[in-house]
């Protein structure tokens, strides 16, 4: 699906849902005009609302896969 992203389907948003926790919990990722890729997630609240910004297609997939299996350093390597 991220290989497929293009200016007329420009996000992928994955969510994780826990009944326990309050709040949205979720990464998304922008195909941007410019072929960047805007990288984003929220850690429940607004407050915790981060996003940053890559050419790397390989860097999102890999944020991506790590963020979805619950790793704690899945966002190593960005600012």
């Amino acid at each position: 699906m991220l290989a497929n992203l293009q200016r007329s389907n420009r996000y992928l948003t994955l969510e994780r849902l826990d009944e326990g926790r309050e709040g949205d919990w979720y990464i998304q990722v922008w195909f941007c005009d410019n072929n960047t890729y805007r990288l984003e997630y929220r850690d429940g609240e607004p407050a915790e609302h981060f996003q940053t910004q890559t050419v790397s297609q390989d860097k999102v997939l890999q944020a991506l896969l790590s963020w979805a299996a619950g790793k704690s350093d899945w966002s190593e390597g960005f600012m």
